[in-house]
Formats: C-alpha cells, sequence, structure tokens
C-alpha cells in the first residue's frame, strides 16, 4: 500500500468515543416540543376478520390524546408491505397494527393499548410452505396479490428482466426457472449425485437498537419532517411523500445515528407515524419495544431448497436440479429467484435447473438482512459439494477451486461476472496454517470445515460534495447513512483524492433537504458509489485549489504540489501557499476567486462482487449432541481495503451472524401463528460468549473496476458462507450431513442417531 498515504491504513472510527461512551443521539433520545408517544395495538390473530375497535375506555385513560385506525387514514392501496398502515377490514399476522394509541407519554399510551377493544372473527390460517401450496388453503390475499416491494433491488438481489413471467396462483406470489444445458445428459455425465432437502427458519436481524422514528406535521404544505432511524433516507422520503399525497421536497427526512439495521430498517412504519401525526396534527413519536420488533417488523425469509448435484471422479460438476421455496410472508418479496441465481452462479455446473418459488403465509412479510437470501443458498450448495468431495476422496477445498466461477463466466441471467475474487480467497485459505494443520485439529477429536460464498453488490447513483472552508479543512457532504464506519472511509478517501491527512477532512452526513442523492445504504454498495462520488468531488475540489495557486504563483498547474497542507511548486518548498490562505482568498470582501466547491456524482452500473471463504474448527459432544465452535478464520476480498480496520470489524461482526444463522437464531410459531420466540429470552441471538473465541481475518484483494481505488463493498460476504462452514465442520466430526439450521443440539444429535440406524 505504499503508493497510498492515506488509504490502507488501520484507522479508528471517528465516531467511536461517541458511540461508546453513549453521547451519540439516537432517535430515542430525540424530544420534539409537543410531541406525543403512540404504540401499536397488535392483532392477536394470525388471521381474522376485524369485527370492531371500541376506542372508548382507552380514550378515557389520562393522557391518552387518540386511538388512530385506518378509518382515520387514508385508504391507500397495499402494494407494499410499508403501504399496509394500520388493518382496514382484516388481520394477516399476528402483531399486525391494528391502533395507534397516541398520548403525552409511553406509560400512558401503554396503558391505552391495554383499555382497547377488539372484536375478530378467527379465520383459518396457512403457517408454513406445504399448508399455503396445499389445495383448498385459505389466500393471503384473496382478491389478488400485490406488487410488493422494489426493495431487493437495493441490496443488489434483484435478478428480474422484462421478459420475466409473472406467474401468480393462490398463495403463491412468484415462479422463476433457471435452465442451462441438459440436465439429463449432465446427471447421465456423473459418476456421482448428491440430493438433500435444506431448511433454514426465518431469522430476525436483532439490531441492538429497534425502530424509531419521530414525524412533525408541516400544517400548511400537508408535508411532515422526519427524524428516524433508518439505512435510506431518501427512500424513506419517497415512501412518506408519496403515502401523504405530497411532494418529495414537502418532507424532510433527518436520519439519526442507526444502531444497527443489517437490512431491517428502511421505510417500514415511517409512513404510518407521518399519517398519524397529521391526524392529530401534533409531532408523533414511535419507539418500537423488543417484542414489537420481533414480531412486527421483517426478518428474513424461511427458505426451503431440494437439490441434487451431480459430479465426475475428478470433481469436475456435471448438473444441478433443484427447487427453491421462500417464505415471504404476508407480502410477496421476489427472493426465491435471486436465491436460484446465486445457487447457480457460484460454481461452473453446465447443465442446471433451478426452479423458484416464493410463497405467501400468515406471517409478518419478510424482508433483507445482510446478504438476502445468500447463506440459506450456501449452505444448500456448499454442503453438497463438501460431500460429493468426501465421497470421492478429494480435497474438498482443491474441489470447489476447481469449478469456482472466475472473471467472465456466464451467469444464469445471461451476463457475464465482472472481475472477482472467489479463487483468490480459497487459495488464501488453502495456505492459512489452519487448513494446512487440519490433520492436528482432526487428532484432538475436532472437526474442520469450509465453505466459500459471496454477494453480487449493490449498485446505485450517487453524489457528494467538497467545499474548503476557511480554516483549511476540506468538507464532504453526503447523504447516505453511515451504518458501518463509512464517515472514516469517506475521509481517507477524501484525503487520498485531494492530497491531505485524513485529519484534514471532516464529513458531513446531510438530511435530504440540504444533502446530495445517496441511496440506501445496504446491499454493500457505500463505499463502492457515494464512496466513489467523494473521490470525483475531492479530485475535482483540488483541481480548482490547485488552480488558484496556480494563478497566485504565476506558474502551470501541473507543477504543482500538495505538502502538508500546502501548495507549492515542485520542488521549490519555500515556494507555498497554505490551503487556508487559498480559502480565505476565495472568502473575502474583494476575492477574485469562487469558492472552492465541487461536485462528484456518478451512476455505476456494474456490480462488483465480493466474496467470503471461511474456516470453522469444532467439537461435538456425541452425546448431547451439543456444537462447541474453537475457531473462525475469515477470508475477504475487499477489493482495496480502504480501512483495515474497519474491514475486518466487518469480517468478524457477519462471521458472528452466521454463527447465529448457523447454532442459534430461528423465529418459531406455533400452528395458529403466535411467535413463541418473541423476546430475546427465547430468540436466541449468541453473545460473546457463544461466538467463535478465535476470529482470524484475512484481507485478500482483488481491485475491482470501478470502486474508488479499487474497492468492493464489504459489509454482505462473511456473513454468507458462516453457517455452511460449521455444518461442513460437524459432519467432518460426526459423519453427520445436517440440512436443518440452526444446528442446535437436537438436530446434531438426531443427525448422529440417524448414522446409527
Amino acid at each position: 500500500m505504499s503508493e497510498f498515504s492515506s488509504i490502507g491504513k488501520p484507522t479508528p472510527m471517528v465516531d467511536g468515543r461517541a458511540k461508546v461512551t453513549g453521547t451519540a443521539r439516537y432517535a430515542g433520545d430525540l424530544t420534539v416540543p409537543g410531541m406525543l408517544h403512540a404504540r401499536f395495538v397488535p392483532s392477536s390473530y394470525a388471521h381474522a376478520r376485524l369485527i370492531n375497535i371500541d376506542k372508548t375506555n382507552a380514550l378515557a385513560v389520562p393522557g391518552v390524546v387518540a386511538v388512530v385506525t385506518a378509518e382515520d387514514l387514508p385508504k391507500i392501496v397495499p402494494s407494499s408491505r410499508y403501504r399496509l398502515m394500520l388493518a382496514r377490514d382484516r388481520v394477516m399476522f399476528v402483531g399486525q397494527p391494528v391502533a395507534l394509541v397516541v398520548a403525552t407519554s409511553e406509560a400512558a399510551a401503554s396503558d391505552g393499548l391495554e383499555q382497547v377493544y377488539v372484536e375478530y372473527d378467527p379465520l383459518p390460517v396457512a403457517m408454513t410452505i406445504d399448508e399455503a401450496m396445499a389445495e383448498g388453503a385459505p389466500l393471503v390475499w384473496p382478491n389478488g396479490v400485490p406488487t410488493g416491494s422494489s426493495e431487493a433491488g437495493a441490496h443488489g438481489a434483484d435478478v428480474s428482466s422484462d421478459d420475466d413471467e409473472d406467474e401468480q396462483d393462490g398463495n403463491i406470489a412468484s415462479r422463476k426457472s433457471w435452465i442451462q444445458g441438459n440436465i439429463e445428459a449432465g446427471f447421465a455425465q456423473a459418476d456421482m449425485i448428491v440430493e438433500r432437502t435444506f431448511n433454514t427458519p426465518m431469522v430476525h436481524q436483532s439490531s441492538i437498537e429497534t425502530h424509531g422514528i419521530i414525524a412533525q406535521p408541516d400544517l400548511v404544505t400537508g408535508g411532515c419532517t422526519v427524524w428516524t432511524s433508518t439505512q435510506a433516507a431518501f427512500y424513506a422520503r419517497q415512501e412518506v411523500a408519496e403515502s401523504l399525497g405530497v411532494p418529495d421536497s414537502d418532507v424532510r427526512v433527518i436520519a439519526m445515528t442507526i444502531g444497527g439495521g443489517f437490512g431491517g430498517k428502511n421505510a417500514l412504519y415511517e409512513p404510518l407515524v407521518a399519517l398519524a401525526a397529521r391526524a392529530v396534527g401534533r409531532p408523533v413519536r414511535l419507539i418500537l419495544t423488543r417484542m414489537e420488533e420481533l414480531v412486527s417488523t421483517n426478518p428474513a425469509p424461511p427458505v426451503r431448497i431440494h437439490a441434487k448435484l451431480g459430479a465426475k471422479r475428478d470433481g469436475t460438476l456435471t448438473a444441478l436440479q433443484a427447487e427453491v421455496y421462500s417464505d415471504s410472508g404476508c407480502y410477496p418479496m421476489g427472493l426465491a429467484s435471486f436465491l436460484g441465481f446465486m445457487l447457480a452462479s457460484f460454481y461452473r455446473i453446465p447443465n442446471y435447473q433451478v426452479d423458484t418459488i416464493d410463497v405467501l403465509t400468515f406471517k409478518q412479510s419478510a424482508g433483507a438482512y445482510r446478504a438476502p437470501g445468500a447463506p440459506s443458498t450456501i449452505f444448500a450448495i456448499d454442503s453438497l459439494i463438501d460431500e460429493l468431495a468426501h465421497q470421492f476422496g478429494l480435497d474438498p477445498l482443491e474441489m470447489r477451486l476447481k469449478s469456482a466461477a472466475r472473471a467472465g463466466d456466464p451467469q444464469p441471467d445471461n451476463k457475464t461476472w465482472p472481475s472477482i475474487g472467489m479463487q483468490e480467497v480459497l487459495t488464501a485459505l488453502r495456505d492459512h496454517p489452519a487448513w494446512q494443520n487440519r490433520e492436528q485439529a482432526r487428532a484432538a477429536g475436532r472437526g474442520v470445515g469450509i465453505a466459500v460464498g459471496g454477494w453480487p453488490g449493490g449498485i446505485e447513483p450517487a453524489a457528494a460534495i467538497c467545499q474548503l472552508n476557511r480554516d483549511g479543512l476540506l468538507q464532504i457532504n453526503v447523504g447516505s447513512v453511515d451504518v458501518s464506519g463509512t464517515t472514516t472511509s469517506f475521509m481517507m478517501l477524501a484525503a487520498e483524492a485531494f492530497g491531505v491527512t485524513a485529519d484534514k477532512v471532516r464529513v458531513v452526513f446531510n438530511d435530504t433537504q440540504t444533502a446530495p442523492y445517496a441511496g440506501m445504504s445496504a446491499g454493500s454498495k457505500v463505499t463502492y458509489t457515494t464512496g466513489a462520488a467523494v473521490v470525483l468531488a475531492a479530485k475535482e475540489a483540488r483541481q480548482q485549489a490547485l488552480a488558484i495557486a496556480a494563478e497566485e504563483f504565476e506558474a502551470a498547474v501541473e507543477d504543482l504540489e500538495i505538502v502538508d497542507g500546502k501548495i507549492q511548486v515542485k520542488g521549490v518548498p519555500n515556494k507555498a501557499i497554505a490551503l487556508n490562505k487559498i480559502a480565505e482568498e476565495t472568502m473575502k470582501f474583494d476575492g477574485k476567486y469562487p469558492p472552492v466547491f465541487a461536485h462528484g456524482r456518478n451512476a455505476i452500473t456494474t456490480q462488483a462482487p465480493g466474496f467470503s471463504a471461511q474456516l470453522a474448527e469444532v467439537s461435538v459432544d456425541q452425546e448431547t449432541g451439543e456444537v462447541k465452535l474453537h475457531r473462525l478464520v475469515v477470508v475477504q476480498d475487499a477489493g482495496r481495503a480502504i480501512n483495515p480496520l474497519a474491514v475486518q470489524g466487518q469480517m468478524m461482526g457477519g462471521s458472528t451472524q452466521g454463527v447465529g444463522w448457523g447454532l442459534y437464531e430461528k423465529m418459531t410459531y406455533d400452528e395458529s401463528g403466535q411467535l413463541l420466540s418473541g423476546s430475546w429470552m427465547d430468540y436466541a441471538v449468541p453473545d460473546i460468549t457463544q461466538a467463535a473465541p478465535i476470529i482470524e481475518t484475512v484481507i485478500v484483494e482483488v481491485p475491482s473496476d470501478f470502486g474508488p481505488f479499487g474497492a468492493r463493498g464489504v459489509g454482505e460476504p462473511p456473513v454468507v458462507p458462516t453457517a455452511a462452514a460449521i455444518a461442513n465442520a460437524i459432519a467432518d466430526a460426526t459423519g453427520a450431513r445436517l440440512t436443518e439450521l440452526p444446528m442446535t443440539s437436537r438436530v446434531v444429535l438426531q443427525g448422529i442417531e440417524a448414522l446409527k440406524g
């Protein structure tokens, strides 16, 4: 990294101190004059007709100002979950908001919701994929399935095209097939075929901070100001404006410091709170409780993948046949087709047919969660590849290397892979001591497993502003939301592009009223897109500053350089002018130079996929089925590690969430639709004692073609292969090939006992 002066150096987060000391301000810390507090009245049933909502007793509770129901709101077509608002006529999942109690305090709102009487007429439910697809099943949408949300595209998970068939039938929201070659011929060429059905559950993002929103109505324009814990300020503005029926410009969204999102905080309840605020004519705040967060938001969907994979004795893959089912809950998500796309993309398989179906059930609607669908997909495909390798007696890592996708390989959508580092991360893992010395771990009674997976990467237009302040500080203005340390990365990118040190750069995250556009902080795209705009803006600002100095020195711009905060003639350090003096010349009454003020903007249309290869080392109690994770090795292609410290943090955090997928987390419902894991007492998020005691990170750099200085997004890939690596490690330790997540002691013990016959 010697060719760079700022990027590539491990740099602590500039906002780290504020967060660890508790001085950072979140939505829950904010108060607005005249603010009221809101609480949901949740549905008690997964499916029922609404007969009556009696507000009388609730309105008599001291402090209760209003009980808002669907009748108090405009009739908005529920084209997505964000526009479902309050239940009207019918409820579709337990926890669906039926009414909103608005009061002068949270305590009064809580007391008021206990006094709202709701009369229901219960209706039949379909809670599983099979129940929903059965003949005569109750329909989630009897009058036609809504269009659903386009949010998947913001994460880089949209593989639809204009010629896609839109097959809807009953509770089937959509179908799609990915077909290549001749699978019959492919399986005929195979020396061995493995076939299994994999199930992964509904898993929640479980951010430390729950959803928090404050909406202040503008009684003149009909718009509002919204303070919210969101990953997508401009997307939230769009949803709120369309729900209020006003232009986007009449809605101002201020993204607060966010206490974790992982894809779950975009624009879920902002429109509802804005409408409620307009209805009561005062600011309204909604902070979800942990139970409300679990029961009424948008977790990752349950997935079932039945897959058959064939290979030759030398490890060459010949054919794949699969059926992929995604349980979207009560709203279509369209994720199944993307799972099928990934299933057929990551390895060179000449013949495949992957049929995908999105199914609707009477559960809360599913949403994005860090690399949506990818952990489920890799759990299936990498388990099968691992099983084939062991059956053939081949090195499982070398078998993956043999068939790993590389740049130029075709994808199922008739595009080709751009520059990717799948082979490079596998090679780095192959050379790691944990893999080289795996026999020592096995001799100690442990199992060692590997897996590899990736994420295509999101794309979205973005812009940034760079200005030189009078004190010589370089200021960057952006409209993105910092979820994962992009403040620090933007500082480093701007410093590198302009030619100053990072401590001479300040990044300002503006609200939608003043910020240049930036997309959703999701899909591992903020550094890739907004970061690229920052670099363009800083480079343009540098040229403006150099042009001013050139005129002052009567020298050519190309003969100047920026050193130690000064512009000087190359090789003549005594002929220099400080940057603050340059700025002063542009900010005085008789100034003859325009201010240094530059824009950077782009619309990158090529994705920059990121890949992670991981190794898990486990021990398994053969009597109880308890799995103990001893070690994780996480190898990841960052393209260019702008801030290696932040990249390592993402690798550790993502793989720890992957441990949750693999061993602990599952949202469980009973047959009537009641969530049985509605608190952190029942829903097992791994804590520090349950994560791997040793997490080793290895950063690989295969520069992307379009990212700033070659950077790729790093947020999604590290969660993808972890569960599969753990499953393969369990198989290595016990011989049991598990097909259900999470791999709890019960699941593991059942697998061990099945081997005994």
